[in-house]
């Protein structure tokens, strides 16, 4: 597990070096970090979209799985549960940096296939590009958010570490057709959370967390049909 070990380290010293940057900003620094992460954001999200919307073999899934998400996460209220526990622990508006932290790093072809190349095969390629993004992520999103960004160190960790250990038995079910609709998935919600960092709609993206599980619950469906 080198790989991921090396994505968390990556994640969590990039928290640390932009926690100590964030310190000696003004405020008006601090907006500028803000909008720069909210197009980073915006920007991210689209691409992943762009990549992926032509490869989906399932043209309504992601619309259907955003809408049945997005419910469930509302009626679970998952917004304002995480947001009352970041603020237990921040003052700032750490719980929209976090949610789209966690979105950024764990969702992605790379966050993914990565621990599963590293256990089948003991390459760690996509697992060191990933470290180096995401250290580059979580410096900018540190210095805009603070310190606390270094929590989605340990969600990465506990995501790419369960895809190692259980990557044996998910190879077969996890293709390049059920990574793409997740894929697709993940670019709006990316894209979600840029907007709400931009002030232009709060989205709420951790309420539509739920709705990356609707492709796999239907992939899930297909096989048994």
């Amino acid at each position: 597990m080198i790989g991921t070990i090396v994505n968390t380290a990556a994640i969590a010293i990039g928290s640390i070096i932009g926690g100590g940057i964030k310190k000696g900003l003004g405020e008006k620094y601090q907006n500028a970090l803000y909008n720069a992460m909210g197009l980073a954001a915006c920007g991210i999200g689209i691409n992943a979209i762009v990549q992926t919307m032509p490869k989906s073999i399932y043209p309504v899934l992601f619309i259907v799985s955003l809408a049945i998400g997005s419910l469930a996460g509302f009626a679970l209220n998952l917004d304002e549960r995480f947001d009352r526990l970041t603020t237990r622990f921040s003052k700032a508006n750490l719980g929209q940096g976090l949610s789209t932290a966690i979105i950024m790093f764990c969702i992605g072809t790379l966050s993914i296939l990565g621990p599963m190349e590293s256990a089948l095969h003991g390459n760690n390629t996509y697992l060191y590009t990933n470290a180096t993004l995401d250290f580059v992520t979580s410096l900018v999103l540190a210095s805009t958010y603070g310190i606390g960004i270094a929590a989605s160190a340990i969600i990465l960790f506990i995501w790419q570490g369960g895809i190692y250990l259980l990557s044996g038995h998910l190879s077969f079910f996890l293709t390049n057709d059920l990574l793409n609709e997740v894929s697709l998935v993940g670019g709006f919600l990316i894209l979600s959370s840029g907007l709400s960092i931009l002030k232009i709609k709060d989205c709420k993206a951790m309420n539509m967390l739920p709705s990356l599980v609707i492709p796999i619950l239907w992939f899930i469906l297909i096989a048994i049909i």
